[in-house]
Formats: structure tokens, sequence, C-alpha cells
């Protein structure tokens, strides 16, 4: 069993705090439970996690740039993106009344707490790896080996796109000139949007999270703008709305009865906070990511609430509901429009332009992160393309891929249609592997106090992710529920479980590759599958899957440790440090 003298300290790593430094890996074995402990440079304690999971970067390649204030923004840049300025008519269709919409806002915020709260407790299992989701699937479903991480990947590459808010990027552009744009005009000003923003992001770094830093600002400041001039409209001081408080009377009149229309709006809500989560997506790039994302990622998600709600308020002020609800992706330019007149309203369309900007940045830059860690669990082709940081120090494979999909998914589906559909598509299998993960939360749990491990800087109250999961679950139950105006009548102008369909199918079609890739393809070629470590020249550190003859297997399997190093290259490992733990470390 390793002692504490295994362990010396080194120092100052950027804000005086040391850091462990192992001299010799730890492995917790208990039965078929395999841990291995790493020590990363941006905590004080050593992570520890299954082994086939991808390798601690001990120190990593992609830096430590985000502060506790880009923490702060990467959150609040990804959830104002388009949802407060285009689904609140969304929301208001599904509910049905001004009441009920409000509601659902604060419904939201509920929701968010309870899923940040979840992720903050499973990174502070995993604080040295970054990729949110990604790490965590991986180790709360350890068996059966690697289906997880393959299924999600799948998901992940093909169903993790942006071109929704391109779409409503491109919307608020056009509406600058004084005419409709065609269908491709409109795709094309979205292609173009998401490919300014691919170049920033892969160009350089560090000046892609000051970017993101400074739209932030501007984000906050719009929706103070906003909820200030509601103030204004409330008071009487607009004379061109003439009853501010109209929508406010019988509040609740109209209220939907329909199941189908009532979870869209949900999946709108959650939409329009989407991004909360996505500094966890970085948490190797944050000195102690959790005293950090635990502030930032909560305080975030609160500012943003109190202006959501505000903000929500100030459209009901001063536009009719009937205006609302015809006004698609457009609501924050018919607001503008109301108290400011057609050409003040051109101009201050400016500032949902770049709050678009700004999310797609911020969500480019997480959602690359996501892409490189499954790279770097070895489950995709080509390890290196997903894994290196060269030639600009950003992880350009998932960029790339992130871009490449985005620019599919803008021509594929009509324009007028893509957003909703879009939003929906995205959020079922969403769902699912949320309510896996948080149902694994407590399989992490019971793995952990098996082995005795170490207690972790954050433990949610259990009552928070049941919660989760009941709001997750319904999630994946309503869209099933046809709506009461015919089974066309959804959201996006077709058959209304289309979205849940297409989404369930990829789920199942990373089954079937899954059951191929390592069961069918081994058996038929009388292998199986083995991890190996990949050192980059960069720094970068993954695992790589490769075919194993099974008259060679014994053999193989002695010359490397649990973790896929070679017991030839590396004199890291002997019989001492090979810990078989009945009690605690």
């Amino acid at each position: 069993m390793a002692q504490k003298d295994d362990i010396s300290e080194k120092s100052d790593i950027g804000d005086g705090h040391t850091v462990p430094v192992l001299e010799k890996r730890q492995f917790v074995i208990k039965g078929d439970l395999q841990f291995v402990g790493e020590a990363g440079h941006n905590v004080k304690d050593v992570t520890y996690q299954n082994v086939d999971g991808a390798p601690v970067e001990v120190t990593n390649p992609l830096g430590y740039n985000v502060g506790t204030w880009t923490a702060f923004l990467l959150n609040v840049s990804m959830i104002i993106g388009t949802g407060i300025f285009s689904t609140p008519s969304t929301i208001l269709k599904g509910t049905g009344s001004v009441g009920l919409a409000l509601i659902y806002w604060v419904l939201g915020y509920i929701i968010t707490l309870a899923e940040i709260s979840v992720f903050l407790e499973l990174t502070s299992y995993f604080p040295s790896r970054s990729g949110g989701l990604v790490v965590y699937l991986e180790q709360a479903f350890p068996k059966p080996k690697y289906f997880f991480p393959v299924a999600f990947a799948f998901q992940t590459v093909i169903l993790k796109f942006m071109s929704s808010n391109g779409f409503v990027l491109a919307s608020y552009i056009w509406r600058l000139s004084d005419r409709a744009p065609k269908d491709w005009e409109l795709k094309g000003v979205a292609i173009a949007g998401l490919t300014v923003v691919a170049l920033v992001v892969v160009s350089n770094n560090r000046f892609a999270l000051q970017l993101v830093n400074v739209l932030g600002w501007i984000k906050l400041a719009t929706l103070l703008f906003i909820t200030f001039s509601g103030f204004a409209v409330l008071g009487g001081a607009f004379k061109n709305v003439p009853h501010p408080k109209a929508n406010f009377e019988n509040s609740f009149e109209g209220t939907s009865s329909d199941a189908y229309l009532i979870s869209n709006a949900l999946v709108s809500i959650i939409f329009s906070y989407g991004g909360s989560t996505n500094s966890f997506n970085v948490a190797n790039e944050v000195q102690n990511p959790i005293r950090t994302i635990k502030r930032t990622a909560f305080g975030a998600v609160s500012v943003v609430f109190v202006l959501y709600f505000l903000v929500n308020i100030a459209y009901f002020a001063a536009l009719p509901k009937a205006t609302i609800l015809k006004s698609n992706q457009i609501t924050a330019t018919l607001y503008f429009q109301t108290l400011f007149g057609p050409k003040a309203a051109k101009g201050l369309t400016i500032f949902p332009i770049l709050s678009a900007f700004g999310n797609i940045t911020s969500s480019l830059i997480g959602h690359s992160r996501m892409i490189r860690e499954i790279g770097r669990q070895g489950v995709l082709p080509w390890p290196k393309f997903w894994v290196t940081t060269k030639p600009f120090g950003t992880p350009a494979g998932g960029i790339f891929t992130t871009w490449l999909v985005s620019v599919i998914f803008v021509l594929i589906p009509p324009a007028g249609n893509a957003f909703n559909f879009v939003i929906a598509l995205q959020n079922y299998p969403s769902s699912f592997y949320l309510t896996l993960v948080t149902i694994g939360l407590f399989l992490i749990r019971r793995q952990r106090k098996k082995l005795g491990l170490p207690r972790s800087q954050f433990r949610a109250w259990t009552v928070v992710p049941a919660f989760f999961v009941l709001a997750k679950v319904f999630l994946l139950i309503m869209p099933w529920i046809p709506p009461k105006a015919g089974i066309n009548a959804s959201a996006f102008g077709f058959f209304y479980a289309a979205s849940s369909l297409v989404g369930l199918s990829f789920i199942l079609i990373a089954f079937a590759y899954y059951v191929l890739w390592i069961k069918i393809l081994p058996r038929i070629g009388n292998y199986s599958v083995r991890k190996v470590i990949l050192d980059l020249d960069d720094g970068s550190v993954a695992h790589k899957l490769v075919r194993v003859p099974n008259a060679e297997l014994d053999s193989w399997d002695a010359m490397h440790d649990p973790a896929g190093h070679s017991i030839a290259e590396s004199q890291d490992l002997d019989a001492e440090y090979r810990i078989v733990q009945e009690n605690k470390v």
C-alpha cells in the first residue's frame, strides 16, 4: 500500500498552492474494481479513477488560462446566447399563458441548479480531467467495457452542433437589412458566422478566452439595458405602449393543457439555460477547479436567472401577447422596434448579434474539450488527430469537426423549421445521457466507498440528483405523447415524434457500432482489444486501443500495467505499488 512518503510536494503553479507529485502510480484494486491514482498540476489532491479512463495529463498542454472571471463568463456567455432573444415566443406558445411562461423560467432555474450540483460532485472526483459528461459516463459505467465512451462519442461528434445558434445569428444579421432573406441567403450567413468563430477559437486559446470575457460582459449589459427599459415601460415612460400591464391581468388566461406543447416549452426553457455547466468542460485548465467552479457556476446561473426573468417582464410589458406569439426568433428586435422605432431597433440588433457570436464561441471552446477528451479515451480512430494541440496550442481536431457537423446541419434542414427541430433533436440523446450520468453518480459513490477512497471536496444532497433524474425522465417520456391538434402539429411543422425518433436512432446506431467493433469483429478476427499509452510531443497523453491476438494476450497483459503503461518502458510499477485494497488509501 502506498504511504505518504510516496508523495513529494511541488509549489508555485500559478496561485501559490502546492500540488502532489507521485513518485509511483497508485493502484487501488478490489475484485473487479481497478482504480489508479494520478496527480494533475491544477489540484492539491490525487485523482483516483477507473484504469480504463483516459490518463490524467499531469501538465495540461492547453495551459491553465481559465481563472475565476473566465470560468464565470464561460458559463454566462454560453447561457446567454440566442435563447432569451429567441425562445420567449416558443415558450409562450407551449405554455399558452404569460403566467405559466414566467413560472417555467423559475422551474428552468431550479432544474439547472440541480444539474450544476450533480456536475460539481462528479468533477470533485476527477478534478484533473476536462470534458465534463465525457468523463462522468466513462467512470460511472466501466462495464460493458468501452460501451458508454463509444456511444457518447458517436452522439457527441454527430449531434453536438451549433447550427441552431448559427441560424439565429443569421436571422438577426438579416434584420439589419430591409428585406427578408431567401432560404440559402440565411444559410450562407449562418455558415459564415460559424466559420469566423471557428477560425477565432482555433487560432489562439488565450485570445478566444479573452473574447468570451469581453462578449460576456456585453451580454450582461444588454440584458440590463432591456431590464431597465422594461421598468421604464411599466412606469409609463413610453407613450407608444398604452397598456404596459395588460399581459399581467388574467395572466393565466389561455394556459395550455396539451402535454406535448408543455413538454416542448420545458425543452426550450432548458435550452435557454444551456451552458450552465460549460466551465466543467475545461476543469483541467482551472487551478483548484472545485472551489472556483462552485462559486462561478452557481453565481453565473443565478445572475442570469434574475436577468432572464426581468427581461421577460420587459417583453410582456412592451409587446402584446399576440405579437410575441408571432415573433419566432426575433422577439428582441420587435421589442427594440416598439420602444425606439425601426431605425434605432436596427442599430440595437447588434447586441443580439454579439450575444449569439459569444454563445457560439464559448460553446465551441467547451465542446472542443469534450471531443478532445473522447479522443484521449482512444475510442475514436486516429487518436492523434483528436488529441494533439498542434499547431496553435488548441484542440483543432474537435474544433474542425464541430464546425463541419454544424455546417452540414445548416445545409440539410429547411431554414424555417431548422431551429426548433434541431433543439428537439438534440434534446433526446442529451436527456438520455444526463439521466444515465445522474444515476451513475450513485454508482460512483458506491465504487469509491467500496475502495475506501478519500471523500471528495463536494457532495450534493441526495434529493438533488433524484429531482434532476425525475426532470430528465419527464423530458424522455413527454415528447412521445401526441399533440391535441394532430400528429403533425409540432413545433417544427411535421410528425411530432420525428425528433425523438431520430435522436433515439442515434443511440441505437451507437449500440450497433459498439457490438460490431468490440464484440463481433474481435471474435471473427480472433483478437482482443487492449489499451496502450500514447505520448505526443506536445505533452498530450491519451489511450490508444490496439488489437492483440488472443494467442499473445497473456504475455501482452504481463508486460502492461492495468492503466496501459508498458512495464518494459517504465520503472514506475513494481509489486509494492500494485495495491490490493481492502480498507482505505
